[in-house]
């Protein structure tokens, strides 16, 4: 679930799956760059996915992290356009 908060503007995304995991990230999109991150002990993540020139696709990327200050990439993807 995506949300906007109509006072200061910021969006939120909340995740939730089948193993009762919950988790609230902050987002935001500026200039074709779509940025998710998450800071919580023990096991930060971030994203960011680019909108490619043709505006069908967006390639993209988690990073995850232990203490927040040292990235490895989790896993690649692209979200593609279906017509």
């Amino acid at each position: 679930m995506i949300g906007r908060d109509d006072a200061s503007g910021a969006f939120a995304a909340l995740y939730a799956d089948s193993r009762g995991v919950s988790r609230l990230y902050e987002m935001n999109f500026v200039e074709g760059l779509w940025k998710i991150w998450r800071a919580a002990p023990g096991f930060h993540q971030r994203f960011a996915g680019r909108i490619i020139s043709d505006g069908k696709r967006i390639e993209a990327c988690w990073e995850k992290s232990e203490d927040g200050s040292s990235w490895e990439r989790d896993f690649d993807l692209i979200y593609a356009k279906c017509e």
